[in-house]
């Protein structure tokens, strides 16, 4: 959606100027399908208000807010403003809040934006993340971030199709994403997962009602030389409704009201969450086409194993593969060694799950229960797998146990 400012000659127009990034019009088709639960349909009413010069009824609006949210710092600049405007005219956007404020006008000016714009240009209907390729049988909700909309979006697993279920402001890293190092105050971009619940009474108030930690670093951010740790979903201080967009250390960071409702669906170790700079939506037939033709790739590399050519089954391997120790050359030695003494091999692959990397690193995690029997030798075990494009085709780079 084009994005454009409406100036008029009214106190508030350098107010709006400032604040006010998208036509309050849009968006309404949508309305249905994301989530109305939040601040920002009534703080999106106060500044429609505002432009109409309806100042009475934007305070009365804002006071309700504040009502419903009391430590809402945004709301409060903004009945400053309104207060104000009763008396002089306004030149800038937190001129109410008066000298202590000013110094974090910024930040809530940027806050305003993130949710305004998030509000106003909502995802189509019937769309959904590219990343949620197939969600398994166990996995009943999905996250996926956004970092440009300071958005998360939790979705359920609706028989492996992602359904909406609502959408929340977030706080990511101070300094932005693409995480790579040790206190970098960047949030990682990739595919990971929820590893541990850590309860209110075990975290300095920083961390609001509860905390999640993530598996950050993957195994595709150690390949890639990515250190650190402590990434995690958690809330706000105990006096704080919500941070502005870039206010933490590389955590993703939601009000505690909204970290509550998200909690209480979160499955430690299973639930996927996903963080993206940007997402990319894709209708339910595009998204089933993709998710159709990786899974048939999967079924091939099954049968390539079954055939115990160790020739085919390779070539479903990059030659920068790399596992236990193992590269390609050795493990294709081993492959070979070990096929020389079955007379049959039979694989199945249960409860498949798949994610797509939403950074400029293209690969898909793939999850799986592996059920191998052969002529001397059964097992079963989860097995994780990171398949890679190359040279126009998906190869595994990676494979272990979940």
């Amino acid at each position: 959606m084009a994005i454009r400012v409406r100036l008029r000659s009214s106190a508030f127009a350098l107010l709006l100027a400032s604040v006010v990034a998208v036509p309050f019009s849009a968006g309404a088709a949508n309305e249905a399908r994301y989530s109305d639960s939040g601040p920002e349909p009534q703080l999106a009413r106060i500044f429609s208000l505002i432009e109409d010069n309806k100042l009475d009824a934007a305070l009365g609006e804002t006071e309700g807010l504040l009502k419903a949210y009391p430590n809402f710092r945004l709301a409060n600049l903004v009945k400053g403003d309104l207060l104000l405007a009763r008396t002089q005219p306004l030149t800038t956007f937190g001129q109410g809040g008066g000298p202590a404020a000013r110094d974090k006008v910024a930040d809530l000016r940027d806050e305003a934006l993130a949710r305004l714009h998030a509000y106003q240009t909502k995802p189509p209907a019937n769309y959904v993340p590219r990343y949620l390729l197939q969600l398994g049988a166990g996995e009943k909700h999905a996250v996926v971030v956004d970092t440009q909309k300071s958005r998360l979006y939790f979705y359920q697993n609706d028989h492996g199709t992602p359904r909406f279920v609502a959408d929340y402001y977030v706080t990511h890293g101070k300094l932005g994403t693409e995480k790579v190092k040790e206190g970098d105050q960047r949030t990682p971009i990739g595919v990971y997962r929820v590893t541990a619940s850590l309860p209110r009474q075990k975290l300095a108030d920083l961390y609001g009602s509860g905390a999640f930690p993530l598996n950050y670093p993957n195994e595709w951010d150690k390949r890639m030389g990515r250190n650190g740790h402590g990434i995690w979903l958690h809330g706000t201080p105990s006096n704080t409704f919500s941070r502005p967009p870039k206010a933490s250390d590389g955590c993703v960071v939601l009000a505690n009201q909204d970290l509550d409702a998200v909690a209480k669906n979160l499955q430690i170790g299973l639930t996927p969450v996903i963080i993206s700079n940007s997402i990319e939506w894709l209708s339910l037939d595009d998204w089933q086409a993709e998710r159709k033709s990786l899974l048939g790739m999967i079924d091939e590399w099954r049968r390539a194993w079954e055939s115990r050519d160790v020739a085919r089954y390779a070539e479903h391997y990059s030659l920068k593969f790399q596992a236990d120790g193992q590269n390609y050359q050795s493990w294709v030695a081993q492959k070979e060694k070990v096929n020389a003494g079955k007379s049959w091999i039979k694989v199945e692959t249960n409860n498949i799950s798949m994610f797509r990397n939403p950074g400029k690193e293209d690969y898909v995690v793939v999850t799986f229960e592996q059920d191998y029997k052969s002529s001397n030798l059964s097992n079963v075990m989860s097995k994780r797998q990171y398949w890679i494009k190359e040279d126009g085709r998906w190869k595994i780079i990676y494979e272990g146990a979940a």
